[in-house]
């Protein structure tokens, strides 16, 4: 499970989760494992079209002791900015947005000097070129900890990113903030799963995990973990680091619940038998 870069580190910590740091941190990820040395992280990037700052990242992440590289596929372009509400957020926070970019320092201030004075030129320029499979086999190349593709929603990109070489994928609509009508990654699970049968490659998803009988769905479709956002950010809204613990001990112990119902003793015995798609249900009124 994942708590955003927001969330008290040494929670996560606590819970022996996976917390995957995005490369967009307003914290440099030095600073993170200071604060919770023992803790187990993903570095998330992207592949940045200054391919220093993306090696720079690798570098870094290594040295720290991260577990694995997550590369995220499915925002090839930046999202227009709605409203000027949106603009003046982004251009206030984006100065900050930058505190792991280390690799193009100098490329940085020569766009401040030209007058791209909260980068937003800058950064769209060098998250906006849509990546190839390629590239993902140049950074598997590049670091022997495990790649993650995470963005994967149908068994053709499945089949792609294994002939890539990635170690694991991540099912996920990227929160569903991007394309409007894609599909849910609940029902994307299932093609992606059988898509890689038969190889080393792990699948997780993350995406509407909002109560234990959810991450159990998941589980018995076929992921190996499951991942949350979303809850993370309203405890910590709620109740601060109290909060955070609170969401964490509550889909722990609701997981178990529904386990316990569906007469599941270890999460290995999860099958797809226990879920039925609601499209199979049919009205008899």
């Amino acid at each position: 499970m994942i708590g955003d870069v927001f969330m008290p580190y040494e929670r996560a910590e606590n819970f022996n989760t996976v917390m995957i740091v995005s490369s967009w941190a307003l914290v440099e990820i030095e600073d993170i494992v200071k604060v919770a040395p023992n803790g187990h992280y993903w570095m998330q990037m992207h592949l940045f079209k200054n391919r220093a700052n993306t090696i720079n990242l690798v570098r870094r992440a290594e040295k720290l002791g991260f577990k694995a590289i997550v590369v995220t596929c499915d925002v090839p372009v930046t999202n227009s900015w709605k409203s000027s509400y949106d603009q003046e957020f982004i251009a206030r926070n984006m100065m900050r947005r930058i505190a792991n970019l280390k690799g193009a320092v100098a490329e940085i201030q020569a766009a401040i000097d030209e007058g791209d004075t909260y980068l937003m030129n800058y950064m769209t320029d060098q998250v906006g070129s849509c990546s190839k499979w390629a590239d993902i086999m140049w950074l598997r190349s590049l670091t022997k900890l495990p790649v993650i593709a995470k963005g994967i929603l149908t068994a053709e990109s499945a089949r792609d990113a294994a002939n890539a070489g990635v170690d694991g994928i991540i099912v996920s609509a990227h929160g569903g903030r991007q394309l409007d009508g894609v599909l849910a990654p609940i029902d994307a699970l299932p093609e992606v799963v059988d898509a890689v049968s038969g190889t080393d490659i792990e699948v997780y998803m993350d995406g509407g995990i909002r109560a234990g009988p959810d991450i159990l769905k998941a589980l018995a479709l076929g992921a190996k973990m499951v991942f949350i956002g979303r809850p993370i950010l309203w405890g910590l809204a709620a109740s601060g680091a109290h909060g955070v613990k609170d969401v964490l001990d509550i889909l722990k112990n609701e997981l178990s619940h529904t386990m316990a119902l569906c007469g599941c003793n270890k999460v290995s015995q999860a099958s797809r038998s226990l879920v039925r798609h609601e499209s199979h249900l049919v009205s008899r009124l």
